[in-house]
């Protein structure tokens, strides 16, 4: 979770009493926008140091924001499911003493470095019209109303919260009949779409309906928004991860020279080993699995071949003397790679606990900065979803990642030359940046990874 004492600003004025305005801070280094998933709190709720406020989504998972200190949710600016907003943005109304609650109710935060709003002041009547003018053309007693795509398309670019979207779109209200929201900077927000007069509300109704009178289905919902109403295909919204994963990935395509190496791997001692050990320590709750071996050899191969384990820098190459294996994880919304630290160190109780704690956060978005950011090299492994050979993109700045597939079973020659045997094999593709790593290099430790697979008992020396 990350402390919002450093997203604070202290402000007071003669109408309004002593008050803390939390912002959005920046969660990761490379996170320009974030999401409000939920509120964990509500307005009036005493708050704890160290309490959960609530739960932003960012370029790379959901975190929590913890409150700073004791105080009284004052006010909520920002609601749960509003998307894009910039970093610094304020969020909420933090006060010391319960009482100035109320205080607050109307309150809207000025735009940064924005004056304050000027009273409004009456326009002048317009000059009488010449009497020469000529009269205005008869105008017809009824209007065609806009069509259905129309009123669908002009309430979709209303600046409107996802909830006030939603709630229109259920009763077929167009937004843009709300010249203005009650909500931050103008937002139109669910309150403003319940009490929109019927007589104002009515006529967008009848037109989210056909001609024919047959209701159109609402279809499934994406992040708080309906789908579009076709029964061709669905539209989903882009979360901030998927927006990252999707920017990171083609820039790694279009500028990284990838290259490809593959090599099989007999696994019939590795799997007789883990056999053996999950036996030996099922008291102790240990239950080694083939990815365990997989990310200490990579480790190991990395020590082998340090060129392996480096970073383009642009205007350098970084050697790392640690080996930090990233592990790709499917979040069920997007892709991301949690790290076993100093893998090279650890023995396989200790791996095989690391990851299972990182996954089970990954999935549930828990993760925190420092356990996802600054891997060294990357294992994708899509074996156990019955993939015997794939080829993965690089995760800059490293410069390689390895690509497992699902054991295989073999028939080859015995090594006597009389007859032939039956043999679990495993491809693993290493995919390089030839900018750092030249093909004889890659293939260097790829030979070492294959050894130490082939060879588990060495993994333990």
């Amino acid at each position: 979770m990350v402390n919002a004492m450093s997203n604070l600003r202290f402000m007071s004025s003669s109408d309004l009493p002593p008050h803390e305005v939390v912002k959005l801070p920046a969660l990761s280094p490379t996170m320009e926008q974030g999401t409000i998933v939920t509120w964990e709190k509500k307005v009036g709720d005493q708050l704890s140091e160290g309490d959960l406020l609530c739960e932003i989504e960012t370029d790379k998972a959901t975190m929590g924001f913890e409150t700073p200190e004791e105080g009284y949710l004052a006010k909520i600016l920002i609601q749960a499911g509003t998307k894009d907003i910039a970093i610094g943005k304020p969020l909420c109304i933090i006060v010391s003493d319960k009482s100035s609650i109320s205080q607050f109710e109307n309150y809207e935060p000025l735009a940064e470095g924005s004056a304050p709003v000027a009273e409004p002041v009456a326009a002048a009547p317009p000059p009488p019209a010449a009497k020469s003018s000529p009269p205005p053309p008869p105008v017809s007693k009824a209007s065609p109303l806009p069509t259905p795509a129309a009123a669908a398309g002009s309430s979709d670019r209303a600046f409107a919260s996802p909830a006030a979207k939603k709630l229109a779109a259920e009763k077929g209200i167009n937004l843009s009949q709300i010249a203005k929201g009650s909500g931050m900077d103008g937002m139109i927000t669910s309150k403003d779409v319940e009490n929109l007069p019927t007589s104002v509300a009515s006529p967008s109704a009848a037109i989210s309906t056909p001609a024919t009178g047959a209701a159109i289905p609402s279809g499934p919902r994406y992040g708080g928004m309906p789908a579009m109403m076709d029964s061709s295909h669905t539209d989903a919204d882009i979360s901030s991860m998927r927006k990252t994963i999707a920017k990171r990935l083609q820039s790694s395509k279009h500028e990284i020279p990838h290259y490809y190496l593959t090599v099989e791997c007999q696994v019939d001692n590795l799997m007789k080993l883990r056999g053996e050990l999950n036996t030996q320590y099922k008291d102790e709750g240990i239950k080694l699995s083939v990815n365990d071996f997989i990310i200490k050899a990579t480790a190991l191969s990395s020590k082998k071949v340090p060129e392996c384990n480096s970073a383009w820098m642009d205007t350098f190459i970084r050697e790392h003397h640690t080996c930090d294996v990233s592990v790709a994880v499917d979040t069920g919304s997007g892709l991301i790679t949690p790290i076993v630290t100093s893998a090279q160190s650890k023995g396989l109780a200790e791996i095989s606990s690391n990851i299972k704690e990182l996954a089970g956060k990954a999935k549930e978005g828990k993760l925190q900065p420092h356990e996802f950011m600054g891997g060294t090299i990357t294992v994708s492994n899509l074996g156990m979803m019955g993939i015997s050979h794939f080829t993965a993109i690089i995760n800059p700045p490293q410069s390689c990642i390895l690509a497992v597939g699902g054991p295989q079973k073999k028939v080859l020659p015995n090594q006597t030359g009389d007859g032939y045997k039956t043999v679990n094999t495993v491809s693993v593709t290493l995919s390089c940046d030839h900018r750092v790593v030249d093909g004889a290099v890659g293939a260097q430790w790829l030979k070492h990874f294959k050894k130490y697979i082939e060879q588990p008992t060495s993994m333990l020396l």
